[in-house]
């Protein structure tokens, strides 16, 4: 899965907790500020993210995300850390 596949699925997943269209979701979103998104909603997305990629979410890489664009590059990272 290549980073605009994962950006993709990111913003489904995040619109999907938080109830809002794909649409208002960008990589430049910052859920803190825009959406006041807590702990739980962060956590709600981290194991949607986790289902649908098979890979294991550390809950402060969600924590420290600035943005949706960071959140992906963590998970891009992740992804491409698994052994093959």
């Amino acid at each position: 899965m290549n980073r605009a596949e994962i950006s993709e699925l990111m913003i489904e997943k995040v619109a999907e907790v938080l109830g809002v269209d794909q649409a208002e979701i960008g990589e430049q979103t910052d859920l803190g500020a825009e959406y006041a998104v807590d702990s739980l909603e962060l956590m709600e997305i981290g194991a949607r993210l986790e289902r649908a990629l098979g890979v294991r979410m550390q809950i402060e890489d969600l924590l420290d995300m600035r943005n949706v664009g960071h959140a992906v590059d963590l998970v891009t990272a992740r992804i491409s850390a698994r052994p093959a």
